[in-house]
């Protein structure tokens, strides 16, 4: 039996730029947690993902795909373990300065050299 990794190879590369389309990273190739929880059309269009993810991907070690509704951030989980084989994930703490200041994370997307 074929792993789906191999049979796919294009499907999981193409939901791959889907993902990285629909975060938008910045100038520094990063996003907040904050930009992220406050953007519900980011999450849908993530969440909406789901079947495809699962037809094309091993999802038995991705909660947010295989449980989305027991898991808290099902759509950070999915962005992080779609987008591990061609980037390098850094997390930092970050504060944004609007109103009052806002403490949350910031996760920065290293393009993999092979």
């Amino acid at each position: 039996m074929r792993l789906k990794e191999e049979l796919y190879k294009k499907e999981q590369d193409e939901i791959l730029q889907k993902i990285i389309n629909i975060i938008d990273l910045d100038k520094e190739n990063s996003i907040t947690l904050y930009e992220l929880d406050n953007n519900t059309e980011k999450q849908n269009k993530i969440i909406d993902l789901i079947p495809d993810i699962r037809k094309y991907f091993s999802y038995a070690c991705m909660k947010g795909v295989r449980n989305p509704e027991q898991c808290k951030r099902p759509y950070l989980s999915i962005i992080k373990h779609i987008t591990k084989k061609e980037y390098n994930i850094y997390n930092s703490d970050c504060r944004i300065n609007d109103d009052n200041q806002i403490r949350t994370t910031k996760y920065i997307f290293i393009k993999k050299t092979t």
